[in-house]
Parts: C-alpha cells; structure tokens; sequence
C-alpha cells in the first residue's frame, strides 16, 4: 500500500506471468439512467433455475465456471454491467465512466449498502481489486486459488487510486480499447472490505450489494437458495427468492419444466427443444450466442500436435457439418475462427475446414504420422451451451479421428473435475468452449489462445506449468506472430476499422494454424414457463433474474 492511496499491481504482474499488453478507450464516457427503485408491492413468489451442474464455490475470484457465475451475478453488483439481453454496457455501482487515455476516472453510487449493512465506498472497490491482484496485499487470495480472469480482467490495471469515498481513479499500463467492457465481466464483482479483512470465506458465503441475497447454501452448491434483497438500489427484484438447483439428466430438466417444477432451464439439447416445442405452457427462448465450442489440442502433452499439418489433418477429418446440423439439430453453425459471425473482427472470408478425410491422410502423412497415432479425447458428460450433446459430439468425432488411422479413447468426466483435469494439462485433446464474458474480441483471442507468458524461443508451444501461464489456452500454443498482433490489436483505441481489419488477419492465422478443431457456434436456448415475465435471454452477462416475476 503506497502514502497516497494508490495501490500498484507492481509484482502481479510477474506473478500472474502476464506479457499483458493494455488499455483504453479515449473519451469514452457513460452515463446510465437505469437508476430506478424498487417501489412496487413488493417481491413476492419463487423462481427455480435449474441447471445441469451445481456450484463448486461462490468465490468469484477462484473460478472460470460458467456455473459459478450464473449464481453470483444475482449477489454481487460490478461497477459497470451490461444491460439484460444486450451487449452493451451502462453504469451499476459507477454513476459516471470515463476514459481518458490510460486514465480511468469513476464516479461512484452513494447510498448503496452491502447485504451486512456496510455502506459501499470506492474503499470496498480498492480493496476487492486487491485480494485478486495484489500480492502485497494480506488479504491476497494467492497465486495457487486466483483464477485466471485475474489477468483477464485486471491485467492490464498499472493502479488503482481512492480519490474520495465515492470517486476512483484506475490507471492502466497501456491504452486498452475493452477497459470498460472488462470492468463488466464477474470477476469486477465488489466485496465489502470489512468481510475482506475479517477473514470471511466466500467459498460459502457471499455478501454483495446485489438483488438478491444468499440464504442457504446445500448439497455441496447443487441446491442453492437465495432471498430477495428489498433494498436494492435498482428496480426489482421481483420474486421473493430463487432457487438455483443443479440436475444432471437433459431430460428430467425438461420434465421438471412441464411439470412445472421449474421456471427456467438451460443446458438444453435438440430432444429437450422438440418437447418443450410439442407442449402447451412453456416455450423455447432462442437468442444467436457469442460462443464457440472446440477441441483443444494439447502441444505439451501430445507431440504429433506440434505439427500443424497433424492439426490441420483432425479438421478435416472431423465432419462438423453433421455435428452441427445432425447432432445440435441446427441450433448450431460450423466454426472457420475463434470468433462468431456477430463480433467485431470476424473474417467473413473464411469458410469452416470441409470434411475431407482423403486430404486429412495425406497431411498426416507428410508430417510423418501416416500409420496415426492413440490419444485421449477428454468430453464432460453434461451438456454445455457451446457444445450440447457432448458424448454424441465426441462418438462422431471419435468415428471420423478413426477414419484416418488416429485412435481417440473418449474419457468422460463431470463438469467440476473435469476443469481441473484441463486447467492442468492433463488432457492430449479436450473438448471445451467460450460464451464471451465482455462481448470483444479480445476475449476470445487473448483469453483462449494467448498464453500470457513467452514462449521459448522458436517453438510455438509452452508448458502448463510455467509460471503466470493462462490456463484457459487449453492448447498450450504460444505463436508469436498470433501473440503479437492480439496484443496490438487491444491497444488500438483511435480506429474501430483498425482494429477490426487486424482481428480479421488473427482470424485467418489462427484458422491456418488451427490449435484447436474448430466445431460450433451455437445458439443460447432457455425453456421458460408461461407463468415467467420479464426474462430476457442474454448472449453476455446474467441470467438476469432481478425484474424476472412468477404467476
């Protein structure tokens, strides 16, 4: 902690093993108006989720689970959010947002308390930002536990300074054209110091200035139950309580939703959409994802991987076009490039790798791998919004590595382990996949394939273990030339056609030199009961549950 309040990432930094390239967005400003008050009759009702996976924490800082974060967003509150069912960002706990070169300067909501009575300050804010990045801190959470989006969301944060109770001012190391957007994604979640620093285990607990407030934590987080928090500061909520309950089986989720014994479902595959279609009092929301699901090759494991003609050979071979249209019952379209249709920086001029078993053996046999080779194919068994049908997904995939000679023993596991098999190198090739945390590109490109570290000199790959690297690369590559050009392209905040020009040549790089076998785009599918007003499907963000009412 430095004399004037200002406190540095300094050795996060290094720690985190972060090359993090940096920030801004010049004279970017917002002003939001949603600042209305929960002045209706009150919450009334109960409103269940249910989900194919339970929680494994409430630990924002600690997890990359989708899982996780559907639960903590209705608790904690970001200082800016982005608005349901959109991909743009408006103020929550920030009244005002400006961004001025590498300087952003904050203006923050007074009157807001925490759901332990403590009223939120810029304080709360600073000493949340370092629990996640700063290992001077002593309420550090330690580089063992914090997750990955320490770097994602606040690698590029040089300081942050409490100007006043309700004023902030965050320096960044370079300019950095998603800043804002990145305060937006879960980890920009705000916890209250005091909890901070009197030791509280947030794995369990959770205490934030959002909608709702945590009531019971069950079963190991499959059963959660959360109570309407009636002092919000913005509209709703709406119902009494949530209950967020984790079911694993597709199908009985589906009949928990006819039955009534749920109000709102995800992780829906192409039966379930054809039953909640065929009956009266539910229906399908569908709204077009900002995803992608792949198969991550792993260099370090599996050597015949760092050849990228071996690479190139698996996308031929796996048939996409049935995945997409057979397996997903089109709710799908094939992948050519991290990035989906409706970001900015995608390369329309790309076309996903046709099926082409014939040319597959011919490059796998001039990379000297023509008598093919054995490997892993890591697949969670429940559904997951980029890849719906995981283990029909990994049977067809499975089939057509046979084809050429490759030989993929399918390696089922649960979602919890499952990321911590991937997360630590343990997988020759994994399926995984991406619903964008901010909307940009760069949480793609610098989330997925960046391994935040260097790479040897001359080789394309590094290890898992090497300090700071980014575990969500699950591929283990580290190209320079891809390397390079991402980190420029984050900094470019004076020309959007600039920008977007470079992220189409990334895409094109990384198409050719194809770390992953690119599959799906999907799109985001809810059932929702009749008796459910006020939800919007969001490709980014959420669920958005505080103006969600129950009949």
């Amino acid at each position: 902690m430095e004399a004037d309040g200002t406190h540095s990432r300094r050795t996060f930094l290094k720690a985190a093993g972060a090359t993090v390239a940096t920030v801004s967005v010049a004279g970017c400003t917002g002003s939001p108006n949603d600042t209305g008050s929960n002045s209706g009759d009150g919450p009334s009702g109960t409103l269940t989720y249910s989900r194919g996976a339970g929680n494994s924490t409430l630990d924002f800082h600690i997890t990359t689970s989708g899982e996780d974060v559907k639960v903590t967003n209705q608790i904690y509150d970001k200082l800016v959010d982005f608005k349901p069912g959109q991909n743009q960002i408006t103020g929550s706990l920030a009244t005002e947002y400006n961004l001025n070169g590498t300087t952003a300067s904050l203006t923050l909501r007074e009157g807001v308390k925490f759901h332990n009575g403590d009223e939120f300050t810029a304080q709360d804010f600073e000493a949340t930002y370092r629990r996640l990045a700063d290992p001077e801190y002593d309420y550090y959470i330690g580089e063992k536990n914090v997750s990955s989006y320490a770097n994602i969301t606040f690698g590029q944060v040089e300081s942050v300074s409490v100007v006043g109770d309700y004023e902030l001012e965050i320096e960044s190391t370079k300019k950095f054209a998603p800043f804002f957007r990145n305060l937006a994604i879960f980890a920009g979640g705000v916890l209250p110091k005091s909890e901070i620093e009197s030791g509280t285990d947030f794995s369990t607990t959770a205490i934030g200035t959002g909608p709702f407030t945590l009531d019971q934590y069950e079963q190991n987080g499959r059963r959660i139950r959360l109570t309407a928090n009636e002092n919000y500061w913005n509209d709703g909520p709406e119902v009494k309580r949530v209950i967020f309950d984790a079911t694993d089986e597709n199908s009985t989720r589906v009949s928990q939703l006819l039955n009534n014994e749920a109000h709102i479902i995800d992780g829906i595959d192409p039966e379930g959409v054809d039953r909640i279609k065929n009956n009266d009092g539910v229906s399908i929301q569908q709204k077009v994802g900002l995803n992608v699901g792949y198969l991550a090759l792993n260099m370090e494991r599996m050597e015949p991987f760092r050849e990228k003609a071996v690479r190139q050979a698996m996308n031929y071979a796996v048939n996409t076009k049935v995945i997409v249209e057979e397996i997903f019952s089109g709710l799908a379209t094939q992948s050519s490039q991290p990035i989906p249709e409706s970001v900015m920086g995608y390369n329309e001029n790309i076309d996903p790798y046709p099926h082409d078993p014939q040319k597959a053996k011919t490059l796998l046999e001039e990379a000297g791998y023509g008598g093919g080779f054995d490997l892993e194919l890591a697949v969670f068994k429940n559904p997951r919004p980029y890849i719906p049908s995981p283990v029909q997904t990994a049977e067809q995939v499975s089939s057509d590595l046979t084809t050429i000679g490759i030989n993929a023993e399918i390696n089922q596991m649960s979602w919890e382990p499952y990321l911590e098999y991937t997360q630590t190198g343990k997988h020759d090739a994994c399926f995984l996949g991406w619903n964008t945390d901010n909307g940009d590109p760069d949480n793609f490109y610098y989330s997925l394939l960046h391994p935040a570290v260097e790479s040897p000199d001359g080789q394309d790959w590094v290890s898992f273990d090497t300090d700071g690297y980014q575990t969500t690369n699950a591929s283990g590559w580290a190209n320079e030339e891809f390397m390079s050009s991402v980190e420029e392209a984050r900094t470019i905040t004076d020309s959007v056609q600039t920008r977007e020009g470079l992220y189409k040549e990334v895409g094109k790089l990384a198409h050719d030199e194809a770390p992953w076998v690119f599959l799906d785009h999907t799109n985001v599918l809810r059932g929702v009961s009749d008796s459910v007003s006020g939800f919007n499907t969001s490709a980014v963000g959420g669920p958005f549950l505080r103006t969600v009412s129950v009949e």
